[in-house]
């Protein structure tokens, strides 16, 4: 097997007194859909802010494309090929949709290219096509989060990690959403996405994780951990998750 494109390896990261990560492990191969399952609490969030240089582990280290990246910054993992779709979006509400596009690119110097991925990703989204000059904070929850998508794209990205994508979205939006999640990897993306939506997650998702109180609880290809009793209790009608 190929070394995989993301790797975090006995990561340790605290806030404060507080320990959130207990030797967390995981990897995410190139060219796969790779979902993070967990309650509130479990440290899934604190997992991408730890990917995007957010947050620093006290110990471990995050490898991507071969490369330590544990002390970087984050627009220098950005300009290493992770693009980020954050949790709630976090758009800039007062621009356009292209000003919130072009943003995507600012660590980009390449007007021609960017402009090429600005038509390709508007073929992508043509729903932002036809709103390029409306301000990103009038626009509906899916679209906003479509723009979130785009905007990642723009930096052509080897890598795109999802906080919650489909978080507060009517269920119309949610299937779009997660139909472009699966369009945007077969153009070559690797998506690395943190979910509470057990069965959304797993149906498109090639491998998952499950976590737990920081720690990898379950692991294993997405239609495996669809069908384990275990999932099905905790987030699939059985049990509730805290």
């Amino acid at each position: 097997m190929s070394e995989p494109l993301l790797k975090l390896d006995g990561i340790n990261s605290f806030y404060g007194p507080v320990q959130v990560h207990f030797d967390l492990t995981l990897s995410v191969e190139r060219g796969q859909i790779v979902c993070l399952l967990g309650g509130n609490a479990s440290g899934k969030s604190t997992t991408m802010k730890t990917i995007l240089g957010l947050q620093r582990p006290r110990s471990g280290k995050v490898w991507f494309d071969g490369a330590d990246i544990t002390g970087l910054s984050t627009p220098q993992i950005i300009r290493r090929g992770i693009g980020s779709v954050p949790e709630a979006r976090r758009l800039f509400g007062a621009m356009t949709v292209r000003e919130n596009l072009l943003m995507g690119a600012y660590v980009r110097s390449d007007k021609t290219a960017i402009a090429e991925d600005e038509e390709r990703v508007l073929t992508l989204f043509p729903r932002l096509r036809e709103r390029l000059k409306q301000r990103a904070g009038t626009m509906s929850g899916g679209e906003q989060q479509m723009l979130a998508m785009a905007r990642a794209m723009m930096g052509r990205p080897k890598l795109i990690v999802m906080d919650e994508p489909t978080m507060g979205l009517s269920p119309l939006f949610v299937d779009r959403v997660l139909d472009l999640i699966q369009t945007i990897n077969r153009e070559g993306v690797t998506i690395f996405m943190v979910e509470q939506n057990a069965s959304l997650a797993l149906g498109i998702a090639h491998y998952g994780y499950v976590l737990q109180t920081g720690q990898i609880a379950l692991e294993g290809p997405a239609g495996d951990l669809l069908s384990d009793p275990r999932i099905r209790d905790a987030y699939l009608g059985g049990a509730t998750t805290a």
